[in-house]
Parts: structure tokens; C-alpha cells; sequence
């Protein structure tokens, strides 16, 4: 087990497109919260970690006493080798965060940039400026922290290409190490998704939609950035996200946290969300697991196929036949000859990957790995 992923659920502001686990932190038992996420990582059994990512929610809103709570546990429990993440907002990344997280060891932030248009991040809900992403940034080099991703969305509302040039001026100026840069996705239960329903929110189509993904590679590559998953970017292979590619290679790993998801011995489990109830489950138990899905082979051979193609390598043809036991080809064989036939899909060596234009079609490719 390489990887641990910790959710911090607790937002000072509700963004109008999120749809992960997060509450408000006003009232909320953050404390408490804090002191039964150390109890759980206490019963985790691997100490010696390649990654941790620290996510939410948003991270930075805990206050620096329980920053420092939970980083301290860390660093005294556990041994990362090689990538420690924390998620932050550029408004709540102090000079004391900073300097707190790289104290314990942290060596990379991704920045929740989202987009350096002010109106747009008031349409999107998020609480920093145009002024705060530079801010935070000035202190994360200053202080020495400078391996940090910028995180960005496009196809948003009131978005046009000027938007997109923007976004590529400024990353020409910073220089990140990486960027996510993601399509917004419409989920149910946000804000966003009941101003669609009631006519009062409006997004550009997919043509339009397609057109601006093509502009972000194109524009990134000609900067100097690798694209090296369907969206996301580094400025130098080494600086492509180790734990991320934990997920896209379906690799195993530990989740701890309110509504944390985690992939152990074939089975996928994930705990229960609320924060009361968590917190309830964890002073009881020595976890807070609320279900357990042990994976047919068919959901193996699936997830294989459609994480492993996001990544512009592809899949490892033989690593299928090492993983499974059986041929890639004699359980794909005919989907795989539609979509090279269609130009979707290609065979570098030993790798199958999508082709350019495959990456504009990526999830009508992988509906079709998905086993009837």
C-alpha cells in the first residue's frame, strides 16, 4: 500500500458547482473532527507511504492549531517517501500555513486557482481574488514551497476564449510545476444544477466545449507544458502528480475521513459522510466505514481499462495479463479494433493509449469497455 488519502471536510464558503463532501465550518465540531481523524489513522496498518494527498473541503480552513494537530500526528506516524500534498485556497494560505506545512514536511500544494477572472470566481462562489492567487503564491516561493500545481476549470458560465488566453498569460508568468486544468462538470445537488433546471444559468455547448479543451493543450504545450492525463500537466515529468496516478493506474490505497473512499485488498470502501455521524461511528469504532464492495473481475477488467486510458501513456498491454490472467485482446479485442479502426485508440508498443482525437471523445470510448 503506497498511497493515503485524508479528507478535511470543512469549507469557509460553499462553492456553487462542488459536489464533494464538505460542510460549513461556522459551529461545526472541527476539534472533535480533527481528534477522531488521528484516531483513525492511528488503526492504519502501513506506516512507510509513497504519497499523501490531503483534500476536501478545503484543508487550509482549519485554524493553525488544528493544522498543526494533525500535521504533527503525521509526521510522528508515518514516512512519506516521495510526494506530501495539501489542498489550498489561495485567500486562507497564510505565511503561517505555509510556513507550518513545510516545517512538517509537506512538498506540494494544489492551489484551488479555479480561474484569474474576478468575475468569474464570484459566479463560481469561491471566496479569494485575482490578487490572493499571487499573494499566495509569492509565499509559497518565498518561504521555499515552490512545487505547487495550479488548479483551473473552463467551459464556465459567462467563460470566452479571452478567459482561456488569460488564464495561459498568467501561467506563462508563474510557472508552475503542474496544472489540473478540468472541464465543469454539472452535478446534481449543487447551486449550479438548480439554476440550470430553472433556466437561470446557462454553459456553452459541447462544440464549444471541445473547442476550448483543444485551445488549453495546444496553449499549454507551446509553453512548455507535458500533458501526461487527459487533464492534467507538468512542467517536467517529475512534477506529474505521483498520487494521482496511484488512482489512474488503479493501484490500492488507504482513504481516512468523512466520506473518504479507499481501494484495499480488491474491495472498495467508502465512509460515511455526514460529519456528526462520523465522528459518532469513530468514538465507538476504529473505523468509519459504511460499506464494503468486493469487485468482480468483469469491474476489474472495466476499471483497468478506463482510469489506465486517461493517462496520454495508456495501459501497459501485459501488465492486463499479469494483473488478471487473462489477454486484454481476448476481453476487448473487438472494441479495441473499432475504436483504432474509428482513429480513437492507438498501439504505442507496449502501451494502448488514446490518440488525440480519441481524448475528445474519452468517455464514449469508455462506455464502450464497460461489459454488458
Amino acid at each position: 500500500m503506497d498511497s493515503l488519502y485524508i479528507h478535511i471536510p470543512f469549507c469557509n464558503r460553499i462553492c456553487a458547482y462542488c459536489d464533494f463532501n464538505k460542510f460549513l465550518i461556522d459551529n461545526q465540531p472541527v476539534d472533535t473532527y480533527v481528534d477522531m481523524l488521528i484516531k483513525e489513522l492511528k488503526y492504519l496498518k502501513e506506516r512507510s507511504l509513497k504519497t499523501i494527498y490531503v483534500g476536501g473541503g478545503t484543508p487550509t480552513a482549519l485554524n493553525l492549531n488544528q493544522l498543526e494537530r494533525l500535521l504533527s500526528f503525521i509526521n510522528d506516524n508515518f514516512n512519506v517517501s516521495h510526494e506530501y500534498t495539501f489542498e489550498a485556497n489561495p485567500d486562507e494560505l497564510t505565511t503561517e500555513k505555509i510556513s507550518l506545512l513545510k516545517e512538517y514536511g509537506v512538498n506540494r500544494v494544489s492551489l484551488g486557482v479555479q480561474t484569474f477572472d474576478n468575475e468569474l470566481l464570484k459566479i463560481l462562489g469561491r471566496t479569494h481574488n485575482f490578487d490572493d492567487i499571487y499573494r499566495s503564491i509569492n509565499h509559497m516561493e518565498k518561504i521555499g514551497l515552490d512545487n505547487y500545481s495550479i488548479d483551473l476549470m473552463y467551459n464556465l458560465p459567462g467563460e470566452t476564449s479571452q478567459h482561456i488566453e488569460d488564464s495561459l498569460n498568467n501561467i506563462k508568468v508563474l510557472q508552475p510545476k503542474h496544472i489540473s486544468w478540468y472541464s465543469l462538470i454539472i452535478e446534481k445537488h449543487t447551486i449550479f444544477y438548480n439554476k440550470i433546471k430553472q433556466g437561470k444559468l446557462h454553459i456553452a455547448n459541447s462544440e464549444v466545449e471541445g473547442k476550448r479543451y483543444e485551445r488549453v493543450m495546444e496553449g499549454l504545450k507551446k509553453i512548455g507544458y507535458h500533458q501526461y492525463e487527459i487533464s492534467n500537466f507538468s512542467s517536467d515529468p517529475k512534477y506529474e502528480s505521483m498520487h494521482n496516478k496511484t488512482y489512474w493506474k488503479n493501484n490500492e490505497y488507504y482513504g481516512a475521513g468523512a466520506g473518504s473512499h479507499g481501494y484495499v485488498n480488491g474491495e472498495r470502501y467508502f465512509n460515511v459522510k455526514p460529519v456528526p455521524h462520523y465522528i459518532n461511528r469513530m468514538k465507538e469504532d476504529t473505523n468509519a466505514i459504511k460499506e464494503i464492495h468486493k469487485l468482480s473481475n468483469k469491474e476489474m477488467y472495466e476499471e483497468e481499462m478506463f482510469l489506465n486510458l486517461r493517462l496520454n501513456k495508456g495501459l501497459k498491454i501485459n501488465q492486463f495479463k499479469d494483473k488478471y490472467g487473462v489477454s486484454l485482446f481476448d476481453i476487448y479485442g473487438d472494441v479495441i479494433e473499432k475504436h483504432i479502426n474509428q482513429n480513437n485508440l492507438q498501439i504505442n508498443g507496449e502501451y494502448l493509449s488514446l490518440t488525440e482525437q480519441g481524448k475528445m471523445v474519452g468517455n464514449d470510448v469508455f462506455i464502450d469497455f464497460l461489459i454488458d
